[in-house]
């Protein structure tokens, strides 16, 4: 069990006796200043964990307003590890202790302290109480808060300690076993060259054998997640996608395979996914916790696809802004709404599903009756990687669940590259299923008015390891007869980012009709030379240009410190756009 290094000599301690000195002799006592000394106290040791105190933390309550407590303890999963209620040296901690507990402040690791004295309780019950003036006894009170693990909580933390490298081991032997049965097991054969060509026709027609492979990988190895931590036991048969993997799992399983006795070396592990995402009662922390293990999946084996497809998830903050400001945009320059019928909104890259349910709240916020429609009709999103897709559609169907009390399978999502719709050949294929195929017609006939997410970006790929970033014929072919054309600059390198692409792709998809276009991506757009005919274009195709920079690039400024300077944690820089286009002939 990880340890705190604590104790009464160390800095964080002496400084926390220091604050609090300097307020008394100003005479100053109220919560909101005194505790500004615990929490720094926090702060320092919660680095040691890599966890974060996330200040009036909110606990969501059915059907009452959320609980707010002065702060919780986040892990890299964003499980609350502890909980922190502050109070100023007048309260009695006997008589308000009872009242938290009553309205259903929570019972496991929570902290209740004044300056002079905090109460810890562990599994509902009282632990500590000490006397805070004295050192050694704060020393001691905090090394059991931060050093506490429930149970739920220990296993999760040693299973998934040994997870990266078992889910190589069994990804490994998946493979042997699947490319013995396609030399021996005639079923097999015909079943994995049918979904193939579905992978070829849907994604990638270039798509390697050993891709395909990884598909029915991933699928083998998540599906039970899928079906007990988001409660959908009949997943496999209700997802088109997942449909049509069964179909060559049952003939990979035809000979002398079990699924589940080749898993169950696995069983501690998905037990402690299922076990500890029971203890998150709210929807989102739960789909927070299984998009982060969903993440660290990927680079403990899917390091190249993840690493081609420019994997990065888009931080709540910035989703929220960037729903907001269509919102206001759509109000003010167009006299619209997200609610309004007629307003179609695509995010091209959904990933697991994060901006379509920002937009589903927003709508619900602001007329909840709209919902319905929109979610039937009007709102779509592509994704061309299969474990993402997965989360996506449940992530999307849960969250409709919550706001209205109906389940209703979300129809708008396809399992589709979306730089492969601009290729005149796909719309003569049958892409994955029938299904499939018709979700795709439906979303390139609809007049998309929103255009809203965040693109890969990842243009330079190394060639030794094979694993450059695809070409896409027509995407180039309109980068290099617009950006590249109208750009002065000598090295046009950079051009070749999927994120260009995807500027290019939403501004021909938004055409010579009205629309918002809003990426959150790379802000080399803003400055770089190599992008001066993307700025050009962008000034000819839209009316209002709005770009909000975020920095961040660790590469060009030596002062910033590894990632932490960045939204995403990662070393090149970041900016929100946002670009509004009227009709052509208003302009």
């Amino acid at each position: 069990m990880p340890s705190l290094s604590l104790k009464p000599s160390h800095k964080p301690i002496k400084n926390y006796y220091e604050v609090l000195e300097q307020y008394s002799k100003l005479g100053i006592v109220h919560e909101g200043a005194v505790s500004s000394a615990f929490q720094n106290l926090l702060d320092s040791c919660a680095r040691q964990f890599q966890w974060t105190l996330i200040p009036q933390y909110a606990i969501k309550r059915s059907k009452k307003q959320p609980i707010r407590i002065d702060g919780a303890l986040v892990d890299s999963y964003n499980l609350p590890r502890a909980y922190w209620e502050a109070k100023d040296i007048n309260d009695n901690l006997k008589k308000e202790i009872p009242k938290k507990f009553a309205v259903g402040y929570p019972k496991d690791n929570m902290l209740f302290q004044r300056p002079d004295r905090a109460m810890l309780y562990q599994d509902g019950k009282l632990v500590m109480d000490a006397d805070l003036t004295k050192d050694q006894e704060l020393v001691d009170i905090v090394r059991q808060f931060f050093e506490y693990r429930a149970p739920a909580i220990a296993q999760w933390e040693k299973a998934a300690e040994e997870f990266g490298d078992r889910v190589k081991d069994h990804a490994t032997a998946l493979l042997e076993l699947i490319r013995t049965q396609e030399k021996t097991n005639k079923k097999f054969i015909d079943a994995f060259a049918a979904f193939m060509l579905l992978c070829r026709q849907s994604i990638n027609p270039n798509l390697a054998e050993s891709a395909v492979e990884e598909m029915l990988i991933q699928h083998l190895l998540t599906e039970r997640i899928f079906r007990s931590v988001f409660n959908n036991p009949d997943f496999a048969q209700r997802n088109i996608i997942a449909v049509e993997i069964e179909k060559v799992i049952n003939a990979l399983t035809s000979k002398h395979f079990s699924r589940a006795h080749f898993l169950s070396s696995l069983d501690r592990f998905y037990g402690a996914i299922e076990e500890t995402a029971a203890t998150i009662d709210d929807f989102s922390q739960k789909q927070d916790f299984l998009n982060t293990v969903y993440e660290k999946f990927f680079q403990g084996f899917s390091t190249k696809v993840a690493d081609t497809h420019g994997i990065v998830y888009t931080p709540q903050p910035i989703v929220n802004f960037m729903v907001k400001s269509v919102e206001e945009i759509l109000q003010r320059e167009f006299g619209k709404s997200l609610v309004d019928k007629g307003v179609h909104i695509l995010d091209p890259f959904v990933g697991t599903g994060n901006f379509i349910m920002r937009v589903m709240r927003e709508i619900a916020e602001i007329q909840k009756s709209a919902l319905p429609h929109k979610y039937e009709h009007e709102l779509h999103c592509n994704e061309v990687m299969l474990l993402p897709y997965y989360i996506a559609s449940m992530n999307i169907e849960h969250e409709y669940f919550e706001q209205t009390g109906k389940y209703e399978a979300f129809e708008g999502i396809c399992l589709v590259d979306t730089f492969e719709l601009a290729e005149a050949k796909q719309l003569s294929l049958a892409l994955f299923s029938t299904e499939n195929t018709k979700r795709v017609e439906r979303q390139k006939q609809s007049p998309i008015f929103v255009i809203i997410g965040n693109p890969p970006y990842n243009a330079y790929q190394s060639e030794d390891l094979n694993n450059r970033n695809r070409k896409y014929p027509t995407m180039d072919k309109r980068v290099s007869e617009t950006y590249s054309k109208d750009s002065k600059a000598t090295n046009k390198n950079a051009l070749s980012d999927p994120y260009v692409k995807a500027i290019r792709w939403a501004s021909d998809r938004i055409g010579d009709k009205e629309g918002i276009v809003a990426f959150v991506t790379n802000n080399s757009l803003i400055n770089d030379l190599a992008f001066d005919g993307v700025r050009k274009n962008l000034e000819n195709d839209f009316d209002q240009v709005y770009i909000f920079d975020l920095g961040g690039n660790v590469r060009k400024n030596p002062k910033l410190s590894g990632t932490k300077n960045n939204v995403f944690g990662i070393q090149v820089g970041v900016s929100v756009n946002i670009f509004v286009k009227h009709r052509q002939e208003n302009n």
